[in-house]
């Protein structure tokens, strides 16, 4: 068997995003603002994406709440189920779980 169907029951659904930025030794340039050249503040950011949205992707924290509309959400309807990529896993020879 190459992966594994992963269901999660309402109990189990998470509460917060894991946020990678907090385990990285070298973060991300911040984006560029096409019209000035200069890195985007949440000013210029504002326009396209919500402000908790920009908080989140500016956070070095490691876990962040998932908001608990989105949680409400998740426990009446989740668009497919997880499948765990073990082969992927083997033919990598990662100890890390690979999702998809």
């Amino acid at each position: 068997m190459s992966e594994k169907k992963i269901l999660l029951s309402e109990r189990e659904i998470p509460t917060h995003w894991y946020n990678v930025m907090a385990d990285m030794p070298n973060l991300p340039q911040p984006p560029l603002n096409p019209a000035t050249g200069k890195p985007a503040g949440p000013e210029d950011l504002a326009a396209i994406f919500p402000m908790e949205l920009i908080k989140q992707e500016v956070s070095t924290e490691r876990w962040i709440e998932i908001p608990e509309p989105v949680r409400e959400l998740y426990k009446i309807w989740r668009p497919a189920p997880l499948y765990r990529a073990l082969q992927l896993e083997k033919e990598m020879d990662t100890p890390a779980h690979i999702y998809y």
